[in-house]
């Protein structure tokens, strides 16, 4: 399990766009099972939608994105303190089924599906209370700083 203080130690992102509250289960070269806390106070919800807050479906995509970056950096045994960084490369075959709101954990969850050449591919998925609410493949790139 890795808290907020570890995730930032393997992700550069910061308040507000660190999307990954805590990682209850990893096992490195193979999956990520993590989550995110939705709550009322996110400042995404003051203009996405004032009267009837949904979470986007661009900012689940990227909490996916995190997840799969920090089972990346794990993975590799790096941080972006070593002058590394995990870029976003593609999203694929992206699919929302339902509506994230405040009050929800959205689970992430991230499994690899290969890497080459720094390129690595990842099947994942969010859920809310056991149902699925997105699922995407997304491509990370690892680079140098």
């Amino acid at each position: 399990m890795m808290d907020v203080n570890e995730i930032r130690e393997y992700l550069p992102h910061r308040y507000p766009f660190l999307l990954v509250d805590r990682v209850v289960e990893l096992v490195e070269g193979e999956f990520i099972i993590a989550y995110k806390n939705i709550t009322v106070n996110e400042e995404i919800f003051n203009g996405h939608f004032p009267q009837n807050p949904v979470f986007p479906g661009v900012m689940i995509i990227e909490a996916m994105a995190q997840a799969s970056g920090i089972l990346g950096f794990k993975t590799m045994n790096k941080k972006p303190q070593d002058g590394s960084i995990y870029l976003f490369a593609g999203v694929d075959d992206v699919r929302f089924k339902r509506q994230v709101v405040p009050g929800d954990r959205m689970q992430l969850e991230s499994r690899v599906i290969a890497e080459k050449r720094g390129i690595w591919k990842f099947e994942c998925k969010a859920s809310v209370d056991g149902v699925m609410v997105a699922s995407a493949t997304i491509l990370c790139a690892d680079r140098k700083v």
